[in-house]
């Protein structure tokens, strides 16, 4: 057997998974964001302990004899969180988390030596830039920091006493040399920090220790469990789904929205602002594209119009039949990918008297789907097309929306048989490879699909010309916009 574990922002997951991998058992526990300032977004680290703890009470009461004959334990979690520990390895403050934009002006300070160095632009929500913000406003804390940790590793320090990261969380600090796999001691260096301040660094597959002996025992494990590396959500999450040879790619359509792609060697596009990423398997690389706002924008359009989103989806009938006449720019939190602006925001064009319900959802929809070719289009300069993209997220639930995106992005988009292959999953893959030592390849298999959906080519030419439209607003509504 074997386990994976998720640190994601609105809840710790755990998946029990059998050795022939499917998924006998899973727990999870809410957690809280707390944004004591505009813009701002933290997390009491103890409050992610205390989620692991629960999921895995609950897992080892209902399963005893199938914990007992768990190998391996893989880990994953949001990326960029800033968890910083004093010389007894405790929080110094609440954990800074991906969604954060303090650090704007630190990032600013950072983006050239990062660009050269990392290949990424330096974001605020990315984990340095958020170190430095902290050595200048709260000086008193940052003196007291000796360890920065990202939130899924806190959780392996809890669970094993190791302080240990792997490839493709680290890349999210800009403190790693994504070419080399290695610490930049120049990154480190011009955030007032040095090597010692870091965890140890593993592939996602390698084993990084065992559990601690009073863990094993209150929870049923075998005192050898051996904790994996794991990886960034992402990264795990390509694991689930079996994005891991070159030229694979998946489309999240959660609250936020991803373009992700592998690749057998480091590749950047800083100027597109694309994360190039290194992947949690040896040897690998990715590359993503990020929207802020994708089924966050649905959910946010339904909250305005009183309505259930997956109803008012479903109002739009079977299929697109062409694109409206509204555009909308879905950056109510910003965007990342391509324009990498903090202070963006949203806008409806081409609104009338005559546009109802119907029209908003549908320029929601497409202005999301436009968002994912801009992330795709910066993605495939350097890259080269991916033959299909597969779907996940709570968004892939809509094949109105799936059959839009596969048109905007002239790809096809595979569906996955029901069942859970994120982050979690792919934790629990990395894992079985860390225990059994088994091939990546053959264990991060692609799920069972259940359709595939092929872009409309009598539509594509409309759709082509609306996207010409969207990507003409960006610039005019930007200095428009206010943070």
């Amino acid at each position: 057997m074997y386990l994976g574990i998720d640190v994601g922002t609105s809840s710790v997951k755990a998946v029990l998974v059998s050795p022939d991998q499917e998924i006998v058992a899973t727990a999870s526990a809410h957690l809280k964001v707390e944004r004591p300032h505009p813009g701002w977004s933290e997390q009491n680290p103890e409050s992610w302990w205390r989620g692991c703890e629960a999921v895995l009470d609950e897992l080892s009461a209902g399963n005893a004899p199938k914990i007992t004959a768990v190998k391996g334990i893989g880990l994953s979690g949001q990326m960029h969180g800033a968890t910083l520990l004093d010389a007894g390895d405790r929080p110094l403050r609440p954990c800074i988390l991906w969604n954060d934009g303090r650090s704007d002006p630190e990032a600013s300070d950072l983006t050239a030596a990062s660009e050269r160095i990392t290949g990424n632009i330096a974001m605020p929500g990315f984990t340095a830039p958020k170190l430095l913000w902290v050595s200048r406003h709260e000086p008193e804390i940052f003196a007291k920091v000796r360890t920065v940790l990202l939130p899924k590793d806190y959780i392996r320090l809890k669970l094993t006493g190791d302080k240990a990261s792997d490839m493709s969380d680290s890349a999210g600090t800009l403190w790693l040399e994504t070419r080399k796999r290695d610490w930049s001691d120049k990154m480190l260096e011009l955030t007032g920090l040095d090597r010692s301040h870091m965890p140890r660094l593993f592939e996602g597959t390698e084993v990084t220790g065992t559990l601690r002996a009073t863990l094993a025992e209150r929870w049923g494990f075998s005192p050898r469990t051996v904790v994996a590396g794991g990886g960034g959500d992402n990264a795990a999450s390509g694991c689930g789904v079996g994005t891991v040879a070159p030229g694979t790619g998946f489309i999240s359509i959660g609250t936020s929205g991803v373009v992700f792609v592998s690749a057998d060697r480091y590749r950047a596009n800083p100027d597109g602002a694309v994360h190039a990423f290194c992947h949690a398997v040896p040897g690998t690389w990715h590359q993503m594209g990020v929207a802020l706002s994708a089924a966050g924008s649905l959910e946010w359009i339904a909250d305005i119009l009183g309505g259930d989103p997956g109803q008012l989806v479903s109002g739009l009938g079977g299929a697109p039949t062409g694109p409206g006449s509204i555009r909308f720019l879905p950056y109510l939190s910003g965007e990342r990918t391509p324009h990498n602006d903090v202070a963006v925001r949203g806008a409806f064009t081409g609104l009338d008297r005559a546009h109802g319900r119907g029209d908003l959802v549908q320029a929601v929809l497409e202005g999301v789907a436009f968002s994912f070719k801009d992330c795709l289009d910066v993605l495939t300069m350097p890259l080269g097309n991916p033959r299909q993209l597969l779907a996940v997220g709570g968004g892939s639930r809509s094949r109105y929306w799936l059959s839009l995106i596969a048109t905007v992005i002239d790809l096809p988009i595979a569906v996955p048989a029901d069942g859970d292959f994120g982050a979690a999953f792919g934790a629990a893959r990395l894992g079985f490879i860390a225990a059994e030592e088994a091939d990546p390849i053959v264990v991060c298999t692609p799920p069972p699909i259940r359709e595939t959906i092929e872009p409309d080519r009598l539509l594509i030419d409309d759709y082509a010309d609306a996207y010409r439209d969207f990507r003409g607003l960006y610039p005019a509504i930007k200095g428009a916009s206010t943070k």
